[in-house]
């Protein structure tokens, strides 16, 4: 999978091209070897970040301080934190949510 998934002391990173403002919440896919996350909540005071998070922690079935926005708050390509899952384990749960491998 050509996703860019870095190893981290507490789990791993994971970049994110965020779209807000879609029709419905949903993964897209990756483009460009980020994880494509569409939300309904529109990018104004941190609405579409905190939709994003919670849609992920929902999707994956983690806690809510599993997930931390590392950089990008305010840019559609953010880096996540993902805590408590290893690189491997966060491609199993893409593969799991039918992200294809390619």
């Amino acid at each position: 999978m050509n996703v860019n998934v870095q190893s981290h002391p507490e789990g791993c990173v994971l970049e994110v091209k965020a779209q807000p403002g879609a029709r419905k919440a949903e993964l897209r896919g990756l483009q460009a070897g980020m994880l494509k996350v569409c939300v309904t909540e529109v990018a104004e005071k941190g609405k579409a970040n905190k939709a994003i998070v919670n849609f992920l922690r929902k999707t994956w079935k983690l806690r809510g301080s599993q997930i931390e926005i590392l950089s990008g708050e305010t840019n559609s390509q953010k880096k996540l934190l993902i805590r408590n899952v290893s690189p491997e384990e966060l491609v199993q749960l893409l593969v799991d949510c039918g992200i294809e491998n390619d």
